[in-house]
């Protein structure tokens, strides 16, 4: 290399002696590796320690146990969890199975659609309406890595084979009807396969009003957490030279976690740097395909594909890192292309003119009559900061065909309106943003039809009033 290049940025203040780094800059030249591998390490581990954080608060803060199911049925108890919906409850929880064994889900009939995922948020097996059971109930048992079926298990129950040693399962009711809704949460049965179903009482737990972030941590915290989460879990063969950065940035499996001085700043500063990249990844999406119609600034969220064998594309690196620093959870029915069935999700994070959409100011949005739902259709805002629902003095953050107060426009047609002020028509189809922060917005569909994904039936832009 010529001693007269020029490097950016962090490399800029290195010098040469001849063609080599001059060996008293080569600690400069050394930082900036380890930097750069852990933003990567922030990237790929991002939906690891999104499900680990989220465990904590179960274990730490609502109190959950091995058998215990979390409820999030109101407007606070769903603060904290990254883009929840605020229309159906969540009902769910983190399963160690190092610790459970096979473990058996019992799910009673009706209109359910849930399943189960492993911690790098990969789809295990769907239940509910979406499942094997269609809605008619049954038995699951989830089988840990390694692990035979256990004998005598019956051939009316349903098997899925764990690809970790840690998983989420999770459901939502679908009914509208409240007590029907809580009747079906309150049936659900989840023990350890050896264990005496007496002695295993399932509780539902709710967040009750305590403070809790489903955000994956900042700083060294985010590392710290990760390490954690890696003593136990299992890593694909495929991510092998992403071990390698980890033993390289001081996370190893079997050893403490006890970063040096240099080493805390390097991983302080990956963190921020990491964020910083998952934000423009997140929000300003470059992926093939991400827009639904060519004249309209709404993306696909879910750019996701487990099942995408194509050749570069096995590991989707930056299609995950966006979609699981946005979010939690996938399954293949989040991205429905099957008239009726599942959902469809879309994303705004700008305003009709590519503008980041500002808390301070106003804005409408028309939603063209015929909203092709099967089920309901709603629209919801987020905070871009902690990517939770809108902690606004409203307590609402949603709109959408289930509200009896919607007004809805002679044609068939509805505007919705965004912004820290009601609107002069009153706070019906309003959601309140908050001046100093920004937020972005998604559509879902609930039953997505015909006129969605042929792309006939359009949605206007978010614009500014």
């Amino acid at each position: 290399m010529s001693e007269n290049a020029e490097l950016p940025g962090r490399l800029g203040g290195v010098g040469y002696d001849g063609e080599l780094p001059a060996r008293q800059d080569l600690g400069l030249v050394f930082d900036e590796l380890d930097y750069q591998m852990a933003c990567q390490v922030y990237l790929w581990a991002l939906p690891l320690v999104s499900y680990a954080q989220w465990q904590r608060v179960h274990r730490e803060v609502f109190g959950a146990g091995p058998c215990d199911l979390v409820r999030y049925s109101t407007y606070r108890d769903r603060l904290g969890l990254i883009t929840a919906n605020a229309t159906t409850p969540y009902i769910l929880n983190f399963f160690d199975l190092a610790q459970t064994g096979p473990l058996l889900v019992e799910l009673p009939a009706g209109p359910t659609a849930g399943g189960v995922s492993d911690f790098w948020q990969r789809e295990i097996g769907v239940m509910g309406e979406m499942g094997p059971d269609r809605g008619q109930g049954g038995t699951h048992l989830i089988v840990p890595p390694g692990q035979p079926v256990p004998d005598g298990t019956p051939g009316e129950v349903h098997v899925l084979y764990a690809t970790g040693m840690n998983v989420m399962f999770g459901f939502r009711t679908l009914d509208p009807d409240p007590d029907r809704s809580r009747a079906l949460v309150d049936a659900v049965r989840i023990r350890p396969h050896d264990s005496d179903p007496a002695s295993c009482t399932t509780r539902i737990v709710t967040p009750d009003g305590r403070p809790w972030s489903g955000d994956q941590p900042r700083g060294l915290e985010f590392f710290r957490t990760l390490h954690a989460v890696y003593q136990s879990e299992i890593v694909d063969e495929r991510d092998r030279f992403y071990l390698a950065m980890l033993h390289r940035l001081g996370i190893t499996k079997g050893e403490a976690f006890t970063p040096d001085e240099r080493t805390t700043r390097i991983l302080e500063q990956g963190a921020a740097a990491g964020e910083l990249m998952a934000q423009a990844n997140t929000f300003a999406k470059r992926f093939e395909g991400c827009r639904w119609w060519p004249d309209r600034l709404w993306d696909q969220p879910i750019v996701l594909d487990h099942s995408d064998q194509r050749a570069g594309h096995l590991d989707q690196l930056l299609e995950r890192a966006s979609w699981f620093y946005e979010a939690v959870s996938f399954s293949e029915a989040m991205k429905s292309h099957t008239p009726g069935a599942g959902q469809a999700y879309l994303g705004a994070y700008t305003d009709g003119r590519s503008a980041w959409l500002d808390g301070g100011r106003d804005y409408t949005l028309h939603v063209p009559a015929d909203v092709p739902a099967k089920l309901f259709w709603s629209v919801t805002v987020y905070d871009t900061a902690t990517r939770c629902l809108i902690d606004n003095p409203q307590q609402r953050g949603d709109r959408g065909s289930r509200d009896h107060d919607l007004l809805v426009n002679g044609d068939g047609s509805v505007d919705l309106s965004f912004g820290p002020h009601p609107p002069k028509t009153g706070e019906s189809n309003w959601v309140q943003t908050l001046p100093g922060r920004h937020w972005f917005s998604y559509f879902r569909l609930y039953g997505p039809q015909e006129p969605y994904l042929d792309r006939t039936w359009k949605l206007g832009d978010i614009t500014p009033a």
